[in-house]
């Protein structure tokens, strides 16, 4: 089986909306867009080209989808652009129609969570979440999500859209693995503190 993994970057509270760009992601009048850039170090640098190497498939929603295809594909200084390129990337999407405009990227078709519980089935690297927050809390109601890597930020931003939201799902995670940039971010690796539903190990 594969693994699903969710690498996002949050702050103090929570908060995952816009951490790259001031316009990224205005949604609710959100006004602290780009507060993660500030915070960009060799450290966080190694921990993503290390999940990179463990990934199969990115999976994405639509939003993140939209923004990534946007962005990378123009950054030809950029070794991330190639790997982004060539990474299967699968896009849930009730809006969108394929052909998708981006190289290797399919759309997850019907209940996205459902299509994912199957693609867990397939052996393979890991499925790497990137944002997408109403992805990943649809990934959580039906407990597919098997490893977080959380980016927290030194910073309490108040307001924005929220990893894990009221009234979502109960989970007890244990820590894994710890580090910590020069720049006060903590990398935290969790896993779930219970066996995952159709786990065999």
């Amino acid at each position: 089986m594969s693994n699903v993994v969710v690498f996002t970057n949050l702050t103090l509270d929570g908060v995952m909306q816009a951490p790259g760009r001031p316009d990224e992601d205005r949604r609710g009048g959100f006004e602290h867009g780009g507060w993660a850039t500030p915070y960009a170090d060799p450290v966080i640098g190694s921990v993503a080209g290390e999940s990179m190497a463990n990934t199969g498939a990115l999976l994405l929603g639509r939003r993140t989808y939209e923004d990534f295809y946007a962005f990378w594909p123009n950054q030809t200084d950029n070794p991330f652009t190639e790997v982004l390129d060539n990474t299967q990337k699968y896009v849930a999407s009730t809006t969108l129609e394929e052909p998708l405009p981006w190289s290797n990227s399919t759309l997850l078709k019907g209940d996205a969570a459902e299509v994912v519980a199957r693609l867990k089935e397939q052996p393979g690297k890991d499925l790497v979440v990137l944002g997408s927050g109403a992805l990943v809390q649809s990934l959580l109601r039906r407990n597919l999500v098997d490893e977080y890597v959380l980016l927290i930020h030194p910073l309490v931003l108040g307001s924005g859209r929220r990893l894990f939201t009221d009234g979502g799902a109960f989970a007890a995670l244990r820590l894994l693995d710890t580090k910590t940039t020069t720049t006060g971010v903590v990398i935290a690796t969790y896993q779930p503190a219970q066996p995952m539903a159709g786990k065999t190990s």
